[in-house]
This record gives C-alpha cells, sequence and structure tokens, in this order.
C-alpha cells in the first residue's frame, strides 16, 4: 500500500490467513447467497446480477453488465451502482475466509464514466485480518480484466455471527429465509454481506 494510512489500510501486525477449507476451489463459481439480493440475487429484476469466481488465493474475479436500469447521467452507470458491484465483489471474499462478515467501511475513487452495455470486470482481493477486521482491496475495469480502469476500492469488513442478521433484518424476510425447506440456501443467506 503506498500513501497515508486509513482506516481500510490494515495495520502493520495484520496477516494474510490460509483459505478456510469450506472455501470454493479456485476457479468455482460462488453462487448467490440470497435470491433478492440486489449485488447477486438471481431473482433481484433490477439488481446487479453481479457473478464472482473464487481465484487461486484470497481473492475473487467478478463481473457485471450495467443496464438501461443502472443510469445515472444519460448512458453512463450511476455511481451508486458501481459502488454496489465493488461492496458486493469484496463482500464475497468472505467466503474465502470462511466467516460472514459486513462492510465497515469503504473507500471509493472513481477514474473514469462506465457506459452503458459495458462490462465492468472487477478483481478484489483480501489485504489482511486483524481479529475480526478483514480488510480488502478492489478494481473495476471496462471491457475485459485488462482494459482501462474505471473503479477501485478499499474496504474494511466486520466478522460478525448469525444474530448480526436475524436481530437487525427486517422480520419477515429473515423468517422466509428461515422457512425455506432447502438448507443450503438457509446458511448462504446469512453468510456473506447481506
Amino acid at each position: 500500500m503506498n500513501g497515508p494510512s486509513t482506516p481500510t489500510t490494515p495495520p502493520a501486525d495484520a496477516v494474510l490467513p490460509d483459505r478456510s477449507p469450506l472455501a470454493p476451489a479456485p476457479g468455482t463459481l460462488i453462487g448467490s447467497h440470497y435470491d433478492e439480493c440486489f449485488g447477486c440475487g438471481p431473482q433481484h429484476p433490477q439488481g446487479l446480477q453481479l457473478t464472482a469466481v473464487a481465484g487461486e488465493h484470497l481473492d475473487v474475479t467478478a463481473q457485471f453488465t450495467v443496464k438501461a436500469a443502472h443510469q445515472g447521467g444519460p448512458g453512463l452507470a450511476h455511481g451508486g451502482i458501481l459502488v454496489s458491484a465493488l461492496d458486493e465483489t469484496l463482500g464475497t471474499l468472505n467466503w474465502l475466509l470462511g466467516a460472514p462478515a459486513v462492510t465497515g467501511r469503504l473507500e471509493t475513487d472513481f477514474v473514469r464514466p462506465v457506459p452503458v452495455d459495458s462490462v465492468l470486470h472487477i478483481h478484489a482481493r483480501v489485504t489482511g485480518v486483524q481479529g475480526r477486521k478483514v480488510y480488502s482491496a478492489a478494481e473495476g475495469r471496462i471491457g475485459g480484466p485488462g482494459g482501462p480502469v474505471a473503479i477501485r476500492a478499499q474496504a474494511l469488513f466486520i466478522q460478525v455471527k448469525l444474530e448480526h442478521f436475524t436481530t437487525h433484518g427486517r422480520p419477515e424476510d429473515v423468517q422466509k429465509v428461515l422457512d425455506d425447506p432447502d438448507q443450503i440456501k438457509r446458511a448462504r443467506a446469512f453468510e456473506v454481506n447481506p
């Protein structure tokens, strides 16, 4: 890391842990944690429907196509949508650590506009872990993994327990997930960055 220390810069005593034994294998598509998630949910009609793939180490790649519903200025992605895409990808890193976590802080730099119909290719990686704090960074490129950088982010995630979601979530949505007979879907809904 270059530059001054920020709340999203890992402290000197942060470590890069091993991947969880439960982490998806490198190259594996990481499915949606919740079907109605704005970031990765396949059933959210205006959502990003972002797809992510586990990397070799503590990293993931993801992509999403900017649709007309994601506009800010005419023909351009809304900045908040781009931040959401990076947040979703950064949150996906927690699958590799095997611990649910939520966004504590996200710092973003916008480098260039992203036109509607563009595919944003995102690479995210864990930069350090200290206790319950997970530090990470990501960048989004237009048109391909080697395309021009459009957006960068650094983040701090905080690992939490299941009670975080059941206590603070809207009761009818939490109950709907808890009542799902599919045990895997029930577990996944509360695992990563909802």
